[in-house]
């Protein structure tokens, strides 16, 4: 299984906890509302992919997208976390991408069934290597950009996000314990893009790093 690095330092993962329309430009992109409190589901720690490496397209989908996104590393877990508290958790930051099956999750919603293989195919969580969190003045006023074969396809900002990092965790602590190792992708901006065999992918988040990766067919 992959490793997740903070600054040179290996942290085995935990659990990838992800965050839905957490951009209002995003949610209207998407043709859905703006949560009233923030929306989780997860992706297996198989899914993870270095930074580097090569985004495989399963032959279950025809349309598969790229979505860019800050992610948190927790250094320390806890229950029912208030916010005032939350920030104490995070041990660094990364470059994700959640890279999503859409045709599957489009027909999953539309028969009232979970949509986790759309998000947990190996490879569909690419991390960059993260940088301490103390290195980040602050997460949420970060510039985000993402570039498909040199075109840009997102360029926004962290401070956009419609929960930021402490009300996340409050939230998530709430429903699960959460731990050391675990990565808490805080959502993405509008412009999530279809992505083929042969495409090079690669994003940077001010003071946090860049994320580059090469996309191929699955054989098999």
């Amino acid at each position: 299984m992959p490793q997740l690095m903070i600054a040179g330092k290996a942290v085995p993962p935990s659990k990838i906890l992800c965050v839905a329309r957490n951009y209002v430009d995003h949610a209207k992109e998407m043709g859905t509302a703006v949560p009233e409190e923030p929306i989780f589901f997860l992706k297996p720690t198989t899914s993870l992919l270095p930074g580097g490496g090569t985004i495989l397209l399963p032959r279950e989908s025809k349309r598969v997208e790229v979505e860019t996104e800050l992610a948190a590393i927790l250094g320390a877990g806890g229950r029912d976390v208030a916010a005032g508290e939350a920030m104490r958790l995070v041990a660094g930051y990364a470059v994700f991408f959640d890279i999503t099956a859409r045709d599957l999750q489009t027909k999953a919603r539309k028969d009232g069934s979970p949509w986790t293989a759309s998000k947990g195919f190996d490879t569909f969580a690419p991390i960059s290597e993260g940088v301490s969190a103390n290195r980040v003045r602050e997460p949420h006023g970060l510039s985000i950009r993402l570039r498909v074969n040199d075109a840009v396809r997102q360029d926004s900002n962290t401070g956009q996000m419609v929960f930021r990092i402490p009300q996340l965790i409050e939230a998530a602590s709430r429903i699960m314990t959460l731990e050391s190792g675990d990565v808490i992708a805080t959502g993405t901006p509008a412009g999530v893009w279809p992505i083929t065999p042969g495409d090079v992918l690669d994003a940077d988040i001010a003071e946090v790093g860049r994320l580059r990766c090469t996309v191929a067919a699955r054989n098999r």
